[in-house]
């Protein structure tokens, strides 16, 4: 078994990445601006954000949080949208999911600047990304690209199960793993709760990914010897013996499903960093393509 290490990784993009922005900065032009709404406390979301807000820092990124109160309405939050989509220092914003229950996550994303949008939701960016064209591809989904890239998995020829239909997740790493390109040329079959015979769908895949949102779904006797396995979940369960109050799992039984696999992805220190990474890509991007628009980069 060999790690699929999301944080060694995340380490190795950041500096790719700070080369990059000092290279603006000598250029005295201002460095790529990332903002992030937030609506609520949401532990996860607010630990998402944070660790966004740091990785911005180190590479040199500049970072806004725009944090707002759970009863913050619909029209109110479209308000703050509509002046990130216009602010001409803000290179790319994301718009932080869950969203309350008064709010439609759907209107939301549909009104975010296609060109800003660096989670890659947007209808927009989805289509062109469907059509291999350029686009924000979600940072999810890029994160692991990037893991099959620079741990040169092989993919071609390969069958690749993803468990998880989302849009967020599932739905887009199938497209682009099914995309005539590198990595990709994967034969994709996509999993979700209304899938036969699951079990046996699993046991053939060269390469799994597990984005189900249930932790420890996956085990050892839905694996495949030698096979690939990336697991995307991430879970608080409580833990009396742990200083913190709980453990920290994926959607897959780590412990016994590596024992069978030839690369794995870890909880943490997975698919986690990997979605950082994908998202201060996005920012660079985004800052790019703004400016090459207006010749100066």
């Amino acid at each position: 078994m060999k790690l699929l290490d999301g944080r060694t990784l995340l380490a190795n993009i950041k500096e790719e990445l700070k080369s990059e922005v000092a290279a603006i900065i000598d250029h005295n032009e201002r460095p790529p601006h990332l903002a992030a709404v937030l609506v609520g406390n949401d532990p996860s979301s607010l630990s998402y954000v944070a660790s966004k807000e740091k990785a911005c820092h180190q590479v040199g990124i500049t970072s806004s949080v725009y944090q707002y109160p759970e009863n913050f309405t619909e029209n109110e939050l479209l308000q703050v949208i509509d002046f990130l989509n216009n602010d001409q220092d803000i290179d790319g914003y994301i718009v932080q999911l869950p969203l309350p229950p008064h709010i439609d996550p759907n209107k939301i994303i549909l009104s975010i600047s296609p060109d800003k949008d660096v989670d890659g939701f947007h209808p927009y960016n989805l289509g062109r990304m469907m059509m291999g064209q350029p686009s924000f591809i979600p940072a999810t989904p890029l994160g692991i690209m990037q893991m099959l890239e620079r741990y040169q998995i092989e993919t071609e020829g390969k069958h690749c199960v993803v468990l998880g239909r989302s849009m967020i997740v599932g739905t887009p790493v199938s497209i682009l793993l099914s995309r005539k390109a590198k990595p990709g040329n994967a034969t994709v079959t996509l999993c979700h709760s209304y899938t036969q015979n699951l079990k046996e769908i699993c046991l053939s895949a060269d390469i799994l990914i597990v984005a189900i949102g249930k932790p420890h779904f996956v085990t050892v006797d839905m694996v495949k010897e030698g096979s690939v396995v990336i697991d995307v979940g991430i879970h608080r369960i409580p833990d009396s013996t742990n200083e913190k109050g709980y453990t920290i799992v994926g959607d897959v039984d780590f412990e016994e499903v590596s024992k069978k696999t030839e690369w794995i992805s870890p909880v943490p220190g997975g698919v986690g960093n990997m979605t950082i990474a994908g998202l201060l890509m996005n920012t660079l991007k985004a800052w790019k393509q703004r400016n090459i628009r207006q010749n100066i980069y």
